[in-house]
C-alpha cells in the first residue's frame, strides 16, 4: 500500500543548450523592469553570465547585479546582497552559478520581497513569503538547488543552518548544459558525487515523505550520473555527457527535495564549515563510511540501487554483501575521478574529530532522516574510519 505524500518542485523547468542566453524568451513574465542577478566572482571572471546579461539589457530592462557570493556563504553576505537588491528596487531575482549563488538568491528573493526576519525563517516550513519572482540558472551539475526548497548558510564561524520552505522553489529553473562545458575536472567530480549522494540518500531516506516519485527520480538520476561522470570529468567538452550530468543532478535534487537527505550531509557539514572543504568533496569523504554504518538496516535498499551505478553488483545475491561492495565501489570511484579520499588528505587530524562529531549532532533536521540512528559516538567512529 502506498502511503500519503506531498511532492513539490519548481513551477517550470527549461532544459536547452543556449537557454541562458535566451532567458528573456523563457522568463519574460517573471523578470519585470528591474531584474537583479546574484552570482560569484568566478562566474564573472569566465564571463559565463555575459550573454544572459546582454540579452536582458537589450530589452531595455534595468539590470542590477551582486557578484560577491563565496562558497559556504555567511549570513553577513546574504544581508549585503539583500540590501543591494532593495537599493536596486529589484522586481525579480536571478541566481546564476553554483549552489552557493542559488542559495543566496533564494534568500534575497525572500527577504527583499517580504518583511521576514531571517531568524524567524530558519528550519522547516517557517519561511512564509511573499518573495520576489525567482529564476535559477545552475552552472554546475551537483547541488540540484534549482529544484529544491532549501538554502544553506554559514552562521557564525562554522555552523551551517538551513531555511527549508516551498516558498524558496523558483518560478523557473533554466538548465543550459553549455554553461558547464570546461568545468574543471575536480569540480565536475565533486559535484557529480554530490548529486549521487542526493539520490542515494533520498532513496533510503527514513522521512515519512519518502515516496515512489522521489525513488523513481533517484534511480534515473543515478543512471544518468553513473553513465556519464567519467566522460564529463575526463572529456570536459563532451556536450552529451554534460547535459546528462546536469539533468541527473536536477532529478536527484527533485528526489531529495521531497525525501530529504540524511547522515552523509550531516557529517559533511562540519568538514565544510570548519575546514572549508567544498561541499561535494565533503560528502564524498564520508559517503562510503556512512553507507557501511547504515548497512545493518538499509542493506536491501542499497542493494536495489547498487546495480544502477555498477551493473555487475546485480550478481551478488546477499543484500548486505552487495551494500558493502557498493560502498567500496563508490570509494574507488572517487579515487578514480581524482578526488581526495581521506580526511587527512584535506588537513583534518585525529584531534579534530571529537568536535566534528559534536557539531554533526546539531544537524537534527538531517539526522532524523537517516535509516539508522546516529549518536555522537557513532559519528566519531565514522569520522575515524574516514581518517
Amino acid at each position: 500500500m502506498i502511503g500519503a505524500f506531498t511532492f513539490n518542485t519548481s513551477q517550470r523547468i527549461v532544459f536547452e543548450n543556449g537557454s541562458a542566453e535566451r532567458l528573456t524568451d523563457h522568463a519574460a513574465e517573471f523578470l519585470g523592469e528591474r531584474p537583479f542577478l546574484v552570482t560569484d566572482p568566478g562566474i564573472l571572471s569566465l564571463g559565463l553570465q555575459s550573454p544572459c546579461e546582454r540579452a536582458i539589457v537589450k530589452t531595455g530592462r534595468d539590470l542590477g547585479r551582486f557578484e560577491k557570493v563565496a562558497a559556504d556563504p555567511p549570513r553577513a553576505l546574504v544581508a549585503e546582497a539583500v540590501d543591494a537588491a532593495k537599493r536596486h528596487r529589484a522586481t525579480s531575482i536571478i541566481g546564476f552559478g553554483g549552489g552557493s549563488s542559488l542559495d543566496v538568491a533564494k534568500l534575497v528573493a525572500l527577504l527583499a520581497g517580504s518583511n521576514e526576519d531571517l531568524d524567524g525563517a530558519w528550519g522547516i516550513g517557517n519561511a512564509k513569503g511573499p518573495r520576489l519572482p525567482l529564476i535559477l540558472i545552475p552552472t554546475t551539475a551537483g547541488t540540484g538547488s534549482e529544484v529544491t526548497p532549501i538554502s544553506i548558510i554559514t552562521v557564525g564561524d562554522e555552523e551551517k543552518r538551513g531555511v527549508v520552505s516551498p516558498v524558496l522553489l523558483p518560478d523557473i529553473a533554466v538548465l543550459d548544459p553549455l554553461l558547464t562545458l570546461g568545468l574543471p575536472g575536480p569540480v565536475t567530480a565533486a559535484t557529480g558525487i554530490d548529486a549521487m549522494v542526493h539520490a542515494i540518500e533520498a532513496y533510503a531516506s527514513k522521512s515519512a515523505n519518502n515516496n515512489p516519485v522521489s525513488k523513481a527520480l533517484a534511480v534515473e538520476a543515478l543512471r544518468l550520473l553513473g553513465a556519464n561522470i567519467e566522460t564529463a570529468v575526463f572529456s570536459p567538452q563532451n556536450e552529451s555527457a554534460r547535459g546528462a550530468m546536469l539533468l541527473g543532478s536536477m532529478l536527484a535534487g527533485m528526489a531529495f527535495a521531497n525525501a530529504p537527505v540524511a547522515a552523509v550531509h550531516a557529517l559533511a557539514y562540519p568538514i565544510g564549515g570548519t575546514f572549508h572543504v567544498p561541499h561535494g568533496l565533503s560528502n564524498a569523504l564520508v559517503l562510503p563510511h556512512v553507507l557501511k554504518y547504515n548497512n545493518p538496516v538499509a542493506a536491501e535498499l542499497y542493494a536495489e540501487i547498487a546495480p544502477v551505478l555498477f551493473p555487475d553488483l546485480a550478481l551478488i545475491d546477499d543484500p548486505s554483501n552487495c551494500a558493502d561492495e557498493f560502498a567500496e565501489r563508490l570509494a574507488d570511484l572517487s579515487e578514480k575521478l581524482g578526488l581526495q579520499t581521506s580526511l587527512r588528505d584535506v588537513g583534518i587530524g585525529e584531534d579534530d574529530l571529537p568536535k566534528m562529531a559534536r557539531d554533526a549532532m546539531k544537524q537534527t533536521r538531517l539526522l532524523i532522516n537517516n535509516p539508522r540512528d546516529i549518536a555522537e559516538k557513532d559519528a566519531l567512529e565514522i569520522y575515524t574510519a574516514a581518517l
